[in-house]
């Protein structure tokens, strides 16, 4: 069978920079919707037509893979307004950002916290791999027919180096006027990476992420 759109295809790959630094290695195949939201645009164009054992290389620069890198969404908060067991390479949601933050701040980005100090807190909006060409060699492992739900839904439930929310419960107290409400966290446990500006990239924890249908759930504040 070939690769079309609305089909799911099994993929591994060796993902690394323009340096020939290794980024990401996907060993185990993982199933991603062609012609939904689990592919960048160039990878599902490079897979069309192609069948199991296919081995495809891409070169995607900035504006073909995560953007390019975009200084005002990076924003400096105070300390306080977070709680102690913050850590450096965990992501909040922007709605769930606490009272006393940056209005300027859009509610509707994941920010990943790059930097810790006694007084302030670093948020950058940025996805990790802003600004950074990328060399993708993908092998193709599998091709099946999507499902009606997965075309419905237009995903298998994975995606492309998602980012996922990974914050303390305590950092996403918010006042409703109804009563105040804690953002949980996913049950996955946050994984540290350096700063993507630093070049170093070993123990990267962006990785594909199986998408969680809610990740945050409201709960009363105590």
């Amino acid at each position: 069978m070939e690769i079309t759109d609305q089909c799911v295809v099994a993929l591994t790959w060796t993902l690394k920079d323009t340096l020939g630094e290794t980024l990401d290695v996907l060993d185990e195949p993982v199933e991603f919707l062609v012609g939904g939201q689990d592919l960048l645009a160039r990878v599902e164009q490079a897979l069309q037509g192609h069948t199991v054992g296919s081995r495809v290389q891409l070169h995607l620069e900035p504006e073909d893979a995560f953007g390019d890198y975009d200084e005002e969404k990076v924003f400096l908060e105070s300390r306080s307004l977070f709680p102690p067991d913050l850590e450096e390479g965990m992501t909040i949601e922007g709605h769930a950002l606490p009272q006393g933050t940056n209005p300027d701040a859009p509610r509707d980005m994941i920010y990943t916290v790059t930097e810790l100090y006694p007084e302030h807190v670093v948020l950058d909006g940025n996805h990790p791999l802003a600004g950074i060409a990328i060399r993708l060699d993908i092998q193709v492992a599998g091709v099946r027919e999507a499902t009606e739900e997965e075309i419905g839904t237009g995903t298998c439930g994975t995606g492309f180096f998602r980012v996922q929310p990974q914050a303390p419960a305590t950092t996403c107290c918010t006042d409703d006027g109804a009563g105040s409400t804690c953002a949980q966290p996913a049950s996955q446990a946050p994984r540290p990476r350096p700063s993507h500006r630093d070049g170093l990239f070993h123990g990267l924890f962006i990785s594909v992420l199986t998408e969680i249908n809610e990740t945050l759930e409201s709960t009363p504040c105590k």
